[in-house]
């Protein structure tokens, strides 16, 4: 993914690079070839280099030059004001928090999948100390005694047991906590320094705000699994809407922060040439009902997770001895079923994940032929690996009965997808109407 990432941006550099040397009679040109832009002898290598997928740097000199071509531009407006180095750091900091609640989803369900979230059973706003001494601890642990989770299921459950569920639960809210002050920090740093502009300002408070709330539904969501559940053979869960509530929240500030990132950093989408852009307008089409398929078949795994249901009919491709359970629409009413009966729930998701490798693949199929830039064909074709893959992560974990690995193998493997979707999405966007004007027809094979 991160290789992808890094070839779309530097495949943006090059765009910018290919417009100065090739529009020197264009207005904007001359600004451009005032900065220290490459020979024009030296573009075959540098597409040649850039095909074969070396390494280069994310931000090094792209964002310097995309900034001097953008800020020519009429009705293009940018995220971040105070020059090149501003636009650098300011997306630095937004790709780190991107990861940050990457990192935090991951965490996230290995807690889910080692049973520790319901092993905190109060919560503060502002956070608290862990025990630190073996009266703390007994103290804990008595309070978790109450719950219908040790009562039901880990009745008779040592203490030292109960300190690594306690451990899980206390660094996943911490790391939620570190993540406000990470983000909060330089927001007010990036403010006194006037790089954001109010547009970006707007955005970003919206993110941060989403993000304070996600304290809140998360422990909305593990209360609901504190209560006594309604029949004496059921095992306390949490409640299936409020897990699908909370992972989408996050799904939604991770994409926010992500989507902004790339924003900040590419302003425009890397195009050289009006059949590039019109090729991208055709694949534009086929992605955006891809992503909606991508995020639909994401958050039905929330579901999954929720009705604790990848530990019911692990066989594939078929559900035990059938295809499809006759208990799949034993509920009433009837839309109850696709939220909370274990069958109907595992089956959606073998559906729409089945969808989604469907679509993917028609996506490359129909767009293989295409006169499309290198990075948006680079895109497709990493985006139809990782849905490969992450198939096979979710028959492995079913077939395996959910192991924590794998489980958590398979969730961080859903939002790598949907970050490729997001990145291909981002990358189709059309050039602003300055570019647009500046743009040869086919792209010169011979830049001298």
């Amino acid at each position: 993914m991160f290789r992808a990432v890094r070839s779309v941006l530097k495949q943006n550099k090059e765009a910018f690079y290919g417009l100065a040397r090739g529009s020197s009679n264009r207005v904007f040109t001359s600004q451009i070839t005032a900065s220290t832009v490459p020979s024009a002898s030296s573009s075959p290598l540098a597409l040649r280099s850039l095909l074969k997928g070396q390494n280069a740097s994310l931000f090094r000199n792209m964002t310097t030059v995309a900034a001097i071509s953008s800020e020519s531009k009429e009705g293009l407006k940018l995220l971040v004001s105070g020059g090149p180095q501003a636009r650098k750091w300011v997306g630095m900091w937004l790709f780190g928090s991107s990861a940050w609640v990457f990192s935090m989803v991951v965490l996230g369900g290995v807690t889910r999948l080692t049973r520790s979230g319901l092993s905190m059973t109060d919560w503060k706003f502002t956070g608290e100390f862990p025990p630190l001494s073996d009266e703390a601890w007994a103290k804990e642990f008595e309070k978790y005694k109450q719950s219908p989770e040790y009562k039901r299921v880990n009745k008779g459950m040592n203490l030292e047991d109960f300190k690594f569920i306690y451990w899980m639960e206390y660094a996943h809210r911490m790391w939620g906590r570190g993540l406000g002050i990470m983000f909060a920090l330089p927001f007010s740093y990036f403010l006194r320094k006037g790089y954001i502009t109010l547009r970006l300002g707007v955005k970003l408070s919206g993110l941060f705000a989403l993000g304070a709330g996600q304290g809140f539904i998360g422990w909305w969501m593990v209360k609901s699994g504190l209560e006594e559940p309604p029949s004496e053979h059921s095992q306390p869960r949490v409640s299936p809407y409020r897990l699908a509530a909370h992972l989408t929240s996050a799904f939604a500030i991770y994409c926010g922060l992500f989507w902004t990132a790339l924003s900040v950093v590419m302003p425009e989408p890397p195009a050289e040439s009006l059949a590039w852009v019109r090729g991208a307008a055709k694949v534009k089409k086929l992605a955006l009902p891809v992503s909606l398929i991508v995020g639909i078949t994401a958050i039905s795994g929330a579901f999954v997770a929720g009705n604790d249901a990848g530990r019911a009919f692990n066989t594939f491709p078929k559900m035990g001895d059938t295809w499809i359970p006759d208990s799949i629409f034993e509920m009433k009413p009837l839309i109850r079923n696709f939220f909370e009966n274990t069958a109907t729930v595992q089956l959606d998701h073998r559906l729409l994940a089945t969808t989604t490798l469907f679509a993917i693949g028609t996506m490359w199929w129909f767009t293989r032929r295409l006169d499309i830039h290198p990075a948006v064909k680079a895109l497709i074709g990493s985006t139809v690996g990782m849905t490969a893959v992450q198939v096979t992560l979710g028959v492995s974990t079913l077939l395996s009965y959910v192991p924590v690995s794998l489980g958590s193998a398979h969730q961080a493997g859903a939002l790598t997808l949907l970050t490729l979707m997001l990145l291909l999405n981002h990358t189709l966007r059309k050039p602003s109407p300055s570019l647009l004007k500046s743009l040869p027809q086919v792209v010169k094979s011979n830049f001298s």
